[in-house]
């Protein structure tokens, strides 16, 4: 038996994993935030570890499992084709549909792309990806986001639309477009390019 290559050290979660083999179509989620959270947790970038960002203020929670691709960045190139000047300058935030619950986070899940959200907070790109399980036993068929019920997709506009809201102020956060498959494996492959012109000597 050949004995399989492994890193001595855990890697930072944003750096040391790979987006995926197959992206910009399959690619790795590193999970944050699952559906039972009432606490949204954040990737610390300069250590790696998760980190409270804030309770949420309502009773609202995330639909899906909530995390990011690695190795991608919201920048100039996914500034450009949401049609803004700056993206938010995190990792592209991905939601992921699983028929099974899976109640933990800092796992690493390998999705397949379906399409996506063009969210802008505070007039920066902040791009929510949609994607399911890739051997999920339900959702692992579905190739569009025109495969899943239209109320899931419903449900995870309303909480990005919602989830930063202050009673008496005005919303910081706005989902401008649903966008499907083709566009959004084209916003994956641009935040990977964002990555590899920021951090050089991390792309691989």
């Amino acid at each position: 038996m050949t004995p399989v290559p492994y890193q001595p050290f855990r890697p930072h979660p944003w750096h040391g994993l790979e987006a995926g083999s197959g992206a910009p179509e399959l690619v790795n989620a590193y999970i944050e935030i699952t559906p039972f959270d009432l606490v949204k947790y954040e990737i610390d970038k300069r250590s790696g570890f998760l980190r409270v960002d804030r309770p949420q203020r309502t009773s609202s929670t995330p639909p899906t499992l909530y995390g990011f691709v690695p190795r991608t960045l919201c920048g100039p190139g996914v500034a450009a084709l949401a049609g803004v000047s700056e993206g938010d300058g995190d990792p592209l935030d991905i939601c992921v549909l699983s028929e099974r619950p899976i109640n933990r986070a800092e796992v690493i899940l390998e999705v397949r792309v379906l399409g996506g959200l063009l969210m802008l907070d505070g007039g920066q790109a902040d791009d929510k990806i949609v994607a399911v399980l890739k051997e999920d036993a339900i959702w692992s068929e579905a190739r569009r986001l025109e495969d899943l019920p239209p109320r899931l997709v419903e449900r995870l506009q309303h909480y990005f639309q919602t989830y930063k809201m202050r009673p008496g102020e005005a919303p910081s956060a706005s989902v401008r477009q649903v966008y499907g498959a083709e566009h959004a494996r084209g916003v994956v492959r641009a935040a990977m390019q964002d990555y590899a012109q920021a951090y050089p000597g991390s792309a691989g």
